[in-house]
């Protein structure tokens, strides 16, 4: 066994052990608007409940480690102090995770992820549509733990309204384990599935996605696609271009095959196994190809 003084390693190493070893942690996915009303959606895993009279929920935006900036987040919790925690099922991890790209300041999270903005009924933040279970929070107190990177701020939020999806819940009225489906997140790149075990979802940490909202309508309007397959599609940094559409085309007899049957459908079911297998690159040129 090793034995470590965290003060003589550096800021990074000691937070990838600490994620490693206290998880899964559930998600705050954190909804809040600047003082000019534009919109900010991003998850935080320091996360949880602490009381339930009166309902306290705490997260914490920690100051980034390898500049020492701070998020958007805690900036407008502090100055609006109102926020909305969405909690992270299965059916939107992707997204999730496309929302916490490094944005420039005013970019509309909501819109990058391809998820629905509702209004809420108390706080002004909105709400994120597809989360089965929404907290609208009122900011009690924001308690910074250090000024270094990597350092804490905990927001202590008070829930002032619950909002649940009827088709979580069993049938006693109680959210159902097994329906809610939700996902925490593990060390590196790793998450955890209620009742499924462990997946991997890579962490758009120096890349900046093309975003949901980039996406063409006719993928997005598709039967085929899932809100985690436009997730994945919208965090590539750039679409593939005509000739490199052109050689994977040419030299690949499956995808030969499906163009010259001009079916719109096997098209973009078999770019549908490429997303599945994390291929995304690949699952644009067909989705691109003919087009």
């Amino acid at each position: 066994m090793i034995s470590i003084n965290p003060k003589e390693i550096s800021s990074a190493k000691l937070q990838g052990y600490l994620q490693g070893a206290v998880a899964p942690r559930p998600i705050a996915f954190a909804s809040t608007i600047d003082e000019n009303g534009i919109p900010n959606l991003s998850p935080f895993s320091f996360f949880n409940v602490f009381s339930s009279n009166p309902p306290i929920l705490i997260f914490s935006p920690a100051r980034r480690v390898r500049d020492n900036s701070i998020k958007h987040t805690l900036i407008n919790s502090k100055k609006t102090k109102e926020v909305v925690i969405n909690v992270v099922n299965y059916d939107i991890v992707q997204q999730m995770s496309l929302s916490s790209t490094e944005y420039p300041d005013g970019v509309n999270e909501f819109l990058k992820s391809g998820l629905t903005m509702i209004k809420s009924d108390v706080v002004k933040p909105f709400r994120v549509a597809e989360s089965p279970v929404q907290f609208e929070c009122v900011v009690n107190e924001v308690i910074a733990l250090g000024d270094q990177g990597g350092a804490g701020n905990l927001i202590i939020c008070e829930v002032v309204k619950i909002h649940i999806n009827e088709a979580v819940l069993d049938e006693n009225g109680a959210i159902d384990q097994y329906k809610v489906d939700l996902v925490a997140r593990m060390g590196g790149n790793w998450y955890s599935r209620a009742n499924k075990g462990m997946f991997e979802v890579e962490k758009p940490i120096s890349t900046l996605g093309i975003g949901v909202d980039n996406v063409p309508d006719f993928i997005k309007e598709s039967s085929v696609f899932e809100g985690n397959d436009l997730g994945k599609l919208g965090n590539i940094e750039a679409i593939p271009s005509e000739e490199e559409i052109t050689i994977f085309a040419k030299d690949n007899f499956e995808i030969k095959a499906v163009l010259s049957s001009d079916d719109e459908l096997k098209k973009h079911e078999l770019a549908k196994k490429y997303l599945d297998n994390n291929e995304v690159l690949s699952a644009w040129k067909v989705l691109l190809a003919n087009k």
